[in-house]
């Protein structure tokens, strides 16, 4: 495992597993200008949804095994061989330190934190605002005070200090792993984190002081890797040698720009991504998540997947790709590709 190793520090800031180029004041200078002649409809000109999720459908388990909510971005319930593990949940009305500024979702919650199923497990895989909400994480450990929540080492004290217990915490560095069971104690999963090449913070003073990270999902019939927020890089290749297949693999495609290519790898370099994972015979269905819910980046909204149809089309990627808030089985093999966001 040459370049999937724990993860190490200069000081008190975690470093990349490869060096990357993370924009600072230099980058908001060049943006700036783009931004301001900007035309692309980076946002919905007219209202979309609203998108409703029919909870009665988690009274039963998935007859596959595995089953997939998205809500968004990179906000999913994942029920898998038993397990239901809630990763990087948001329910904010913006990506942002408040409320009143920010990235503003395109469309509500499909569902109220209230009525989600019981969650065995919270998977937070690093602190920036469009995966960790301070209000959603409150909520959660009030409504949820026996959830397992696991995450990145350093994102423990985030979570401690919206109100979760600290005895329900588990925090990994790359290449640990940690097992989790569902609350019957029926069945059990693993949880792996790998290296991803992104950054953390949660203003301009704290980056880098606690770390992101990349997931497997281990059950004792099925496998997903989530790949979190990274641009692409060579270690890809490394994580897929350490498994003989996923069912799903999870890879990010929106907020991305060619200022900030090493940190997010948008459309192209998802898809190359894939099949530096194993392609469809070993990478199983591509699930394109970081998009269709907030403005992050100067392109179009819906221009991440647009190109991604693009690329799957003339690559012959299986997409998998569901309508918000619809809880949907996974069936190797079976493509799945709501065009909810054409012609909105």
């Amino acid at each position: 495992m040459g370049l999937l190793k724990r993860a190490e520090k200069d000081g008190r800031r975690f470093l990349n597993p490869v060096p990357a180029a993370v924009g600072g004041f230099s980058t908001m200078w060049k943006v700036l200008p783009q931004y301001l002649s900007n035309k692309e409809e980076t946002e919905p000109k007219s209202p979309i949804g609203p998108f409703r999720t029919d909870s009665a459908i988690y009274a039963a388990a998935p007859e596959s095994g595995l089953r997939v909510t998205w809500f968004g971005h990179s906000s999913l319930l994942i029920e898998i061989d038993g397990v239901r593990v809630l990763i990087d949940p948001i329910w904010e009305q913006r990506a942002s330190p408040a409320q009143w500024f920010g990235p503003k979702r395109f469309f509500a919650p499909t569902l109220a934190l209230e009525d989600l199923p019981a969650i065995d497990v919270v998977l937070i895989s690093h602190d920036h605002y469009d995966h960790l909400g301070a209000h959603t994480i409150r909520r959660l450990a009030t409504l949820n005070p026996d959830t397992r929540w696991v995450t990145s080492l350093g994102v423990g004290e985030r979570l401690r200090g919206f109100g979760v217990d600290a005895s329900r915490i588990e925090e990994l560095d790359w290449t640990q792993s940690v097992g989790v069971c569902s609350k019957q104690g029926e069945a059990a999963l693993k949880i792996t984190a790998w290296p991803s090449k992104h950054f953390s913070g949660r203003g301009m003073l704290d980056r880098f002081t606690t770390l992101w990270s990349s997931f497997v999902l281990e059950g004792p019939r099925h496998r997903v890797y989530f790949g979190g927020d990274s641009g692409w890089w060579e270690g890809f290749a490394e994580i897929a040698a350490q498994y003989d297949r996923f069912d799903l693999t999870m890879l990010e495609i929106g907020a991305f720009s060619t200022l900030w290519a090493d940190i997010h790898m948008g459309p192209d370099g998802a898809a190359r991504a894939y099949q530096d994972l194993g392609g469809p015979e070993k990478a199983g269905l591509l699930m394109p998540i970081h998009w269709g819910l907030f403005n992050l980046a100067l392109h179009g909204w819906r221009q991440p997947m647009k190109r991604m149809t693009e690329l799957a089309r003339t690559g012959g990627l299986p997409l998998w790709s569901p309508q918000p808030g619809v809880p949907a089985e996974v069936t190797p093999g079976d493509s799945l590709l709501s065009m909810w966001w054409d012609n909105r």
